[in-house]
């Protein structure tokens, strides 16, 4: 008697468990919100999108915001915690579209080497610069992330920014942003933290 009871517990439970989990969706990708602002109205901001869509953001309570600044090129150095996005070239030579220069208070954040969605096919490595060669026009960096490493060529083009103070008064229509939106079981935008461009220099991430 016990037995059965037992069973058939563990089969409620079980098929409870199976229930829940087909009703919650699968966690996707990040959304990458990348345009300019076309209007902020309390914690919602409407971005005009790069592809020409219009896009309602939700702003997180406690949300913060930031801006980028120029840094020189020269100014890279070994131990730099850095992100950078590039392009492959046939040769397999991999080159910098732009580069992040991370405060030390930020060393670790997205560690690793995966796609990114700046331009088709481009990648992203977040990790410390362990080599700085000055090359024939640029420099190369050889970038150390977990227990492998890209070597990465950055041309006088390349955009190169470091993270700078930004208020919520900076959110104006026409200001370039740049927002990471976590996938969430309503399928809507939603952020942490804003990046806006000020200054001329609108975020190139």
């Amino acid at each position: 008697m016990h037995r059965r009871l037992f069973v058939a517990t563990m089969a409620l439970v079980a098929g409870s468990t199976l229930t829940a989990l087909a009703q919650t969706p699968p966690a996707g990708p990040p959304t990458r919100i990348r345009g300019t602002i076309a209007s902020v109205e309390g914690n919602k901001m409407t971005v005009n999108s790069r592809d020409g869509k219009k896009l309602e953001v939700t702003l997180n309570d406690g949300f913060t915001v930031a801006s980028v600044t120029k840094v020189e090129l020269s100014a890279i150095k070994e131990t730099d915690f850095i992100g950078t996005a590039t392009r492959t070239g046939a040769d397999g030579k991999m080159t910098a579209i732009e580069v992040l220069v991370f405060p030390e208070a930020m060393r670790g954040t997205g560690e690793g080497f995966y796609p990114w969605d700046l331009e088709p096919g481009s990648m992203m490595t977040n990790g410390t610069v362990k080599g700085a060669v000055t090359a024939s026009s640029g420099r190369e960096l050889t970038v150390a992330y977990k227990d492998k490493s890209n070597v990465v060529y950055v041309p006088p083009s390349a955009a190169i920014v470091t993270f700078a103070a930004a208020t919520k008064d900076d959110l104006k229509p026409g200001a370039p942003v740049f927002m990471i939106s976590p996938p969430n079981p309503e399928g809507t935008l939603k952020v942490s933290r804003v990046t806006v461009g000020k200054g001329g220099v609108a975020p190139p991430m």
